[in-house]
């Protein structure tokens, strides 16, 4: 079981901090979360809550995905980096694809990308992007990517992008891992079909069982259940011993420490920042490491 810490909502200025720090505290990686603007009027219609508001105004920092990975990869040398999630049907695969295998060059392959289909439509029109077809956009995006990653000359003629040979230099060193996010019928389809792993936004460990069975499900029926799948899964409940042993058993190959805004506040210093990840890395992240029954490791 790897763990991983949110940066969500945090000062940007401190990430470079607190990456340095949480290598040094034993955490596995890093989360950072994307959107390129929030406008001053959105429809509430943000998927983890009730009310359909997320949980960040237009005033909440939200710094470029790939810089801010450069510059905490630059400032660290083994922790793991991970978009929770990057907005991919926003933005063109071309861009993406050079975008990420330059960081995967400089980072030493150390970035995931953690894709999801957007909420927001309002971000997408302002981008003249189409909202409605995205999920069919999405899947051809990441058929457009690893053909670019491939490395040499490569073509593509899709439904949504269409181009001659063309290269993209470098090529990553290693396959670079697509985890899907979200939890509805189609994200968890498109995880277990076309992804490398899925990421959740906060689950109860009902909620968690019951998706990762429903992957488990999906991927033998895609013939794909002896491929490496990695399933990031944070909790809406305390990390116990004993639920992560039964994820990890299910699937689950990591959990997340929330954002800092949740479990120190939105006014915490970065002294208390770093202490709160030291005692995640005391209470949560030891015990289970070190679990005698050798589940979670």
């Amino acid at each position: 079981m790897e763990f991983w810490q949110s940066t969500a909502f945090n000062d940007p200025l401190e990430l470079p901090i607190i990456a340095r720090e949480a290598e040094a505290a034993g955490f596995d990686g890093l989360l950072v979360s994307e959107h390129l603007m929030v406008p001053a009027n959105f429809e509430a219609s943000y998927l983890y809550s009730e009310d359909g508001k997320p949980p960040f105004t237009a005033e909440t920092p939200f710094p470029d995905p790939w810089v801010a990975l450069a510059t905490m990869a630059a400032a660290t040398s083994r922790i793991r980096f991970c978009t929770l999630v990057h907005i991919l049907p926003l933005h063109h695969p071309v861009e993406v694809a050079k975008a990420l295998a330059t960081l995967a060059l400089y980072s030493d392959n150390r970035v995931v990308l953690g894709a999801g289909a957007g909420w927001m439509k309002e971000e997408f029109e302002i981008l003249g992007v189409d909202f409605k077809t995205r999920g069919p956009r999405f899947n051809e995006m990441i058929e457009v990517m690893r053909k670019l990653w491939q490395g040499g000359m490569v073509e593509h003629h899709g439904e949504f992008f269409d181009f001659p040979p063309i290269c993209q230099s470098p090529a990553p060193t290693e396959n670079i891992p697509i985890v899907i996010g979200g939890a509805s019928k189609a994200a968890l389809r498109r995880a277990a079909t076309v992804g490398d792993g899925w990421c959740g936004a906060g689950n109860t460990p009902e909620e968690a069982e019951e998706i990762l069975r429903t992957l488990a499900a999906l991927r033998k029926e895609a013939g794909r259940e002896n491929e490496h799948f990695e399933a990031i899964v944070p909790l809406t409940t305390p990390p116990e011993p004993d639920v992560l042993k039964k994820l990890s058993g299910l699937g689950a190959t990591g959990t997340v420490s929330y954002p800092f805004s949740y479990t120190v506040g939105p006014d915490a210093t970065l002294e208390q920042k770093i202490d709160a990840m030291k005692q995640f890395a005391e209470h949560v992240i030891a015990p289970n490491k070190d679990a005698a029954s050798g589940a979670i490791r």
